[in-house]
C-alpha cells in the first residue's frame, strides 16, 4: 500500500482543528527551514534559464561533493518514476522495509520487484535499490559496501534522501567511476522546503543525460532553482543545522524512553519507536494536535519527526507524558 506521511488532511478529519492549530511530525522534513530570500521578480514570470540550472548544478555538485553528472529534478520522487524507464523492465530488487515508492515505481513500469531484508540479497538483480541512512529505520550502508555490491548488480540506486546530516554516509562521489551507479537526493527534507519539490539525480553523463531527455525542458521551477542554489551554497546555515539536530534527536529519544517506547532507530530528521500501540500512541498525540506516521504492517510502529521551537518541543513532552501517565493509570 502506497502510504506515506504528511497525511494531515487525514489527521484534521479524524481529529478535528484547522491546519494551523496541528504540529506535522509525520514526515521527516526539518521544521526549522531554511530562510527564503527575497526573490527577483522576474523568476516568477519567466521561464527557468539554462544559467540558472547550471548555477544550482554547481552548488549541488559543491554541497554533494561530487564530479559526477546531476540532473535537478521536481523532487526526488521525480527520479524515482523516471529510473525504472531507463531500460527495459527486468529483475529488481528493494532493500525492505523502506520507501514504498521505490517498489511501486518500479511494478507500475512492469519490472519483477522482490523485497530483501538484507543488502547481500540484492546481488543478482538487474536493478537494485536501497535508501541510505533508510526510511524508516536509520538503516546505514557503509560507503565501502556499496561500492562493492554496485559490482554486483546490474545498476544500483541509493537514495540519499535522509544524507545531509551524515555527509560522509554519501557515494555521490563515486557516481562518475562505478558503471551503473545513480545516486538521489532530496532538497526538501534537510532544508525543510518541501513544497518547492527539488531534488537530484547523480550518476554517469549517458544515465543523467537519458533522464534530463524524459524529464523535458523546466522540470525545476524558477524559484526552485533560486532557492536551491543559494541554500546549497551556504554551508554555515548547513552546519549549524547539523550541529542542532545532533543535540535534539538525543532530547526527543529521552521523551520517547520515558514514555515506555524502544527506539528502533532513525535519522536526524526522524526518530522511529516500538510502542505498545501504534495507532493508540498516534492517537494520543492527535489530541494534542500533534500527527505522526504509523505503519499499517507493523502495529507497533510510530515515527516522529523532529519539533521546530521550544513551544512545539513543550506540547510533544505534554502529550507523550500524558500518553505514558494514561497507559499505566
Amino acid at each position: 500500500m502506497r502510504d506515506h506521511g504528511g497525511n494531515l488532511d487525514q489527521a484534521i478529519a479524524r481529529f478535528g482543528g484547522a491546519a494551523g492549530d496541528w504540529i506535522d511530525l509525520s514526515t521527516g522534513i526539518n521544521r526549522r527551514p531554511y530562510p527564503i530570500p527575497p526573490l527577483p521578480p522576474e523568476i516568477w514570470h519567466a521561464l527557468p534559464g539554462r544559467e540558472a540550472q547550471r548555477t544550482l548544478i554547481a552548488a549541488a555538485a559543491q554541497a554533494y561533493r561530487t564530479d559526477a553528472a546531476i540532473l535537478p529534478l521536481a523532487g526526488a520522487q521525480a527520479a524515482i518514476q523516471l529510473i525504472p524507464r531507463l531500460t527495459a523492465p527486468g529483475r529488481a530488487r528493494v532493500l525492505a522495509p523502506t520507501y514504498n515508492e521505490h517498489a511501486a515505481a518500479l511494478r507500475a513500469a512492469g519490472w519483477s520487484v522482490e523485497e530483501v531484508a538484507a543488502p547481500a540479497d540484492l546481488a543478482g538483480a538487474d536493478l537494485a535499490v536501497l535508501v541510505n541512512p533508510n526510511n524508516p529505520d536509520g538503516r546505514r550502508i557503509a560507503p565501502a559496501d556499496l561500492r562493492a555490491l554496485a559490482g554486483r548488480v546490474g545498476r544500483l540506486v541509493v537514495d540519499e534522501s535522509f544524507a545531509d546530516p551524515e555527509p560522509d554516509l554519501s557515494v555521490a562521489g563515486d557516481c562518475g567511476a562505478l558503471a551503473g551507479l545513480l545516486v538521489l537526493r532530496s532538497f526538501g527534507k534537510f532544508y525543510g522546503l518541501a513544497g518547492l519539490r527539488l531534488g537530484f539525480a547523480i550518476g554517469a553523463e549517458d544515465d543523467i543525460g537519458r533522464l534530463a531527455a524524459m524529464a523535458g525542458p523546466w522540470a525545476v521551477s524558477g524559484p526552485a532553482l533560486d532557492i536551491g542554489a543559494r541554500a546549497l551554497r551556504d554551508d554555515d546555515w548547513a552546519a549549524a543545522t547539523r550541529a542542532r539536530l545532533d543535540t535534539e534527536t538525543p532530547r526527543i529519544d529521552a521523551l520517547a524512553r520515558a514514555a515506555g517506547w524502544r527506539l528502533i532507530g532513525g535519522t536526524a530528521l526522524f526518530r522511529l519507536y516500538d510502542t505498545p500501540g501504534g495507532t493508540a500512541a498516534q492517537a494520543a498525540l492527535a489530541r494534542h494536535r500533534i500527527w505522526s506516521r504509523v505503519f499499517p504492517d507493523k502495529p507497533g510502529w510510530l515515527r516522529l519527526g523532529l519539533p521546530g521551537d521550544a513551544e512545539e518541543w513543550t506540547r510533544l513532552g505534554r502529550a507523550m507524558k500524558e500518553h505514558r501517565d494514561a497507559v499505566h493509570t
